[in-house]
């Protein structure tokens, strides 16, 4: 991507306006979908990294036995709500850490097809964790239909980073969690990868 813009920023003698980046972005992004259509594959498709998931091992927390996440949801282990078999967590299950890492590694890789498949930019590590995060926390459907995913796809940034702030209740309720959560995970967003 940086070769791109650099490529860009010397044929137009050394600097780009906004209006040129947010063009070259949505070209970009508009080649993106046309070479995923054409050979049926997905470019860059992306895993959590290990600091992604110890950013969401510290906000989901361990508990072996299954507690109501303050709305409603039954939720065991790392923030799993449903077993891998497709079954709801509900009052009075447990189990062994082991399972949870395995509920959990199988929660990732559904939100990781989700990030991979509906983010349609090119984006960095730091922003896939933050992105895989907050849809662990909100889950599929949210993740996808939110102004974050929208504005990100339009290549508005700045745009996208500050709809973290938006996801801070649950059950109608501003929740202090949440607000830490999305802070955090606003910051891991903007910080550029090394």
């Amino acid at each position: 991507m940086k070769q791109i813009f650099d490529f860009l920023r010397k044929i137009s003698g050394g600097s780009l306006t906004q209006k040129q980046v947010d063009a070259a972005d949505k070209l970009i992004a508009t080649a993106y979908d046309d070479v995923t259509e054409m050979f049926g594959i997905a470019i860059d498709v992306m895993s959590t990294s290990p600091s992604g998931v110890d950013l969401i091992c510290n906000f989901e927390g361990k508990r072996l036995i299954a507690y109501d996440d303050g709305v409603g949801v039954w939720t065991i282990g790392f923030g799993t709500t449903i077993y891998p078999n497709g079954i709801k967590v509900k009052k009075g299950d447990t189990c062994t850490e082991s399972q949870a890492k395995a509920y959990m590694a199988n929660d990732l890789k559904k939100f990781e097809s989700t990030v991979n498949d509906v983010v349609k930019v090119p984006i960095n590590q730091n922003q896939f964790d933050a992105l895989l995060s907050l849809a662990y926390n909100i889950g599929s459907t949210a993740f996808k239909n939110s102004t974050l995913v929208k504005k990100l796809n339009a290549g508005d940034i700045l745009g996208a980073a500050d709809q973290f702030n938006v996801w801070v209740n649950a059950g109608g309720k501003r929740m202090q969690g949440l607000v830490k959560r999305r802070k955090a995970e606003k910051e891991l967003f903007k910080k550029p990868s090394k």
